[in-house]
């Protein structure tokens, strides 16, 4: 009989391309259902592609702070968060739900 081998899989290891870390980024976010911690562990994974030594110096931060701050155990600012998404060159985007209406709303005018 042959053994199975195995092995951790590890998603920074195919995360080679800026493309592919943007959408593993956006797929993150859209499947965090609001856990920010979620999303941080994302950003963790795409850091350790990168290079977490490089990341933590482009974010201005420690090294040891990143892995914290992305570990999935907490939840970062949104300075840090934003920071880190722009260290390999990413852009942190919004775009409107689907099917939500939206209503003009009047601004009143100033005097």
């Amino acid at each position: 009989m042959t053994k199975t081998v195995t092995s951790t899989y590890d998603v920074a290891e195919h995360l080679r391309t800026p493309e592919e870390m943007a959408a593993y980024r956006e797929a993150s976010m859209e499947e965090s259902d609001g856990d920010a911690a979620f999303i941080a562990k994302a950003l963790g994974d795409i850091a350790r592609a990168k290079g977490m030594s490089q990341v933590a110096g482009d974010a201005g931060l420690s090294r040891e702070s990143l892995y914290k701050a992305l570990s999935g155990d907490r939840n970062p600012s949104l300075g840090t968060v934003l920071r880190v998404v722009g260290a390999p060159g990413l852009k942190l985007r919004a775009e409107a739900a689907p099917g939500l209406e939206t209503t003009k709303q009047s601004v009143p005018a100033h005097r």
